[in-house]
């Protein structure tokens, strides 16, 4: 699949599960966040799509998808980052 692809399918993912994605410029890399009941997604428009996907896989990584169909290329992208994560965590 390519970059574009899943881009727009990590957006589709974030719109099924109510997840708004806000588009930002500045130093900053983005992330998942929760506002009080509204859950977002903020990602770096400067960035480059890769960069993004990355920010995409991590804030997913964070979630329960375990009953939500996910397209291989998009589950082998946040189960990547979920392993990294979790080997991070342990050092």
């Amino acid at each position: 699949m390519k970059p574009g692809q899943q881009y727009q399918e990590f957006e589709r993912l974030a719109e099924q599960l109510g997840i708004r994605i806000v588009n930002g410029k500045g130093n900053f890399s983005g992330d998942y966040c929760l506002v009080e009941k509204d859950k977002y997604i903020v990602l770096n428009k400067n960035k480059p799509l890769e960069q993004r996907l990355k920010r995409f896989a991590v804030a997913f990584s964070k979630l329960d998808l375990s009953n939500i169909y996910l397209k291989p290329a998009l589950r082998n992208l946040i189960e990547n980052e979920r392993k990294l994560s979790l080997f991070q965590e342990s050092e």
